[in-house]
């Protein structure tokens, strides 16, 4: 038995930092991933593809370690970095994109993300497990993004 958990975040903020500056950290996967806690390891399978490994986390009666690689591809001139999931690796598919669009005095930033979450659970569990979930993969993200607004100098 298995449940499969679904979780959707979007975010945006502006920076005092170039926009120059903000896509050389968000393309360079393991500095991106330096600022996002709970990073047990993060492995690099060659040609933009990288596994990410999470450390354990208790949810009630539930320890869960999320695993999943993502392969990332950069356009500067776009001013994007989207990640798209390696299905046989893990057992989370991790999709997603920064969007970066420079301003005049600030760098606008949009952040989407979507994770489809497998866990060897009974069905009846996913009432009690998915709120848990969603609400600890938006904490770990907004702390992210807070960890990154400060590399950036702060929000404007």
């Amino acid at each position: 038995m298995s449940i499969t958990l679904h979780v959707e975040l979007g975010y945006e903020f502006d920076v005092k930092a170039s926009a120059k500056e903000v896509f050389e950290v968000l393309s360079d996967v393991p500095t991106s991933a330096s600022f996002y806690p709970g990073v047990e390891q993060l492995t690099d399978l060659g040609k933009g593809v990288y596994r990410w490994e999470m450390e354990k986390i208790g949810l009630g009666q539930v320890n869960l370690q999320t695993v999943y690689a993502s392969k990332y591809v950069s356009n500067k001139t776009k001013g994007t970095v989207v990640w798209t999931p390696i299905a046989t690796e893990g057992n989370t598919q991790v999709t997603g994109a920064w969007k970066i669009t420079p301003g005049k005095k600030s760098t606008n930033v949009v952040l989407h993300v979507e994770a489809e979450l497998s866990l060897p659970l009974p069905a009846l569990m996913k009432m009690v497990v998915q709120p848990s979930v969603e609400v600890e993969f938006e904490r770990l993200t907004e702390q992210y993004i807070d960890n990154l607004v400060e590399r950036f100098g702060g929000e404007v």
